[in-house]
């Protein structure tokens, strides 16, 4: 038989009635970047310390699915390793926010693009230091020839990739809201990348965000489970890149959030094109206010889970697929 991948994850936390509040606030949060071309959910799970929490969670639930389809034995075992209480917490939290939220964040990215973007410019230019601080120093300056370049390199896809655009298309097939959905889900694993600016970008995030505020359940059931499909196709690839070679690939996710924020630049014009901020609505001295807003919002994130106490990690055994 072949032997169990292994990972390392930060040991469960006990979950107290305030750490379960916590938590479905974070899963808010990253519900909300789920709704804003150009933020990454999980450049915000990050930011807010549940990242290798959550991903180790999501392996977990993945082991899970996989004993109930393949082996039943082993159902018990492997659902007693899932942290339940957090998952549950974190999820409700993001569809609750996701549901709540899609019309007002829609119409605020709409009616006030340069202030919105400005806000989270702010936010993703500080939370870059996020995967920065979760390389090992050492192993760091040994790689120093190679993620130097592989950091440029992954900066500048994402720079030329968020200057893609689509007008909206009009009535989109299930088919195309499944395929995206698959792909756009990604942005929850891997930071840097936003999963509503790639639907903005093939012309599906007004049709998605439509049928969420009107409630349109088959095109809302289609894209869950597009991005359920997503999610198992990816989360196993990134748990293995991220134990086996952690540094090179917190470096790309690194790149990708500096480059991502070309999609954040206040001043564009409607093809995504980047404006100077002179002869703009008159607004400069607000978007500059609301960068620095966003930026000190990440900052506090990012103090509190420094303060906060840290967490053991534990090795985990994942049954291969």
């Amino acid at each position: 038989m072949t032997a169990p991948d292994q990972h390392i994850y930060p040991k469960r936390a006990r979950n107290t009635p305030i750490s379960i509040i916590l938590n479905f606030i974070r899963g808010g949060l990253i519900g909300m970047a789920e709704l804003v071309p150009g933020i990454s959910g999980g450049t915000v799970a990050l930011v807010v310390g549940i990242y290798e929490r959550a991903l180790g969670a999501g392996n977990g639930l993945l082991d899970v699915v996989k004993a109930a389809v393949k082996d039943r034995s082993r159902l018990n075992a492997a659902a007693a390793k899932v942290d339940w209480l957090f998952l549950l917490a974190v999820g409700v939290g993001m569809v609750l926010m996701v549901f709540s939220m899609s019309t007002l964040l829609s119409n605020f990215v709409e009616n006030h693009p340069e202030v919105s973007r400005g806000l989270f410019l702010g936010m993703v230019a500080v939370s870059i230091i996020v995967p920065v601080g979760m390389m090992d120093p050492k192993d760091l300056k040994k790689k120093l020839p190679a993620v130097v370049p592989v950091f440029i390199v992954a900066a500048v896809v994402s720079f030329i990739a968020t200057g893609f655009t689509s007008a909206p298309q009009e009535n989109p097939s299930l088919i195309i809201i499944f395929l995206a959905a698959a792909v756009a889900v990604c942005a929850l694993v891997l930071p840097g990348v936003s999963g509503s600016f790639f639907l903005l970008a093939v012309g599906l995030y007004a049709p998605v965000m439509n049928s969420l505020s009107n409630r349109e359940w088959d095109v809302i059931g289609v894209f869950i489970l597009g991005a359920l499909l997503g999610i198992i196709l990816f989360i196993r690839g990134l748990s293995w890149v991220l134990e086996h070679h952690r540094t090179i690939t917190l470096t790309i996710m690194s790149g990708l959030m500096l480059g991502s924020l070309r999609a954040l630049w206040p001043w564009q014009d409607g093809e995504a094109g980047l404006l100077s901020p002179y002869g703009s609505s008159g607004e400069i001295w607000t978007v500059i206010g609301m960068v620095a807003l966003g930026g000190a919002i990440v900052a506090a994130f990012i103090v509190a889970e420094k303060l906060s106490p840290k967490q053991s990690l534990v090795r985990t055994e994942t049954e291969p697929a």
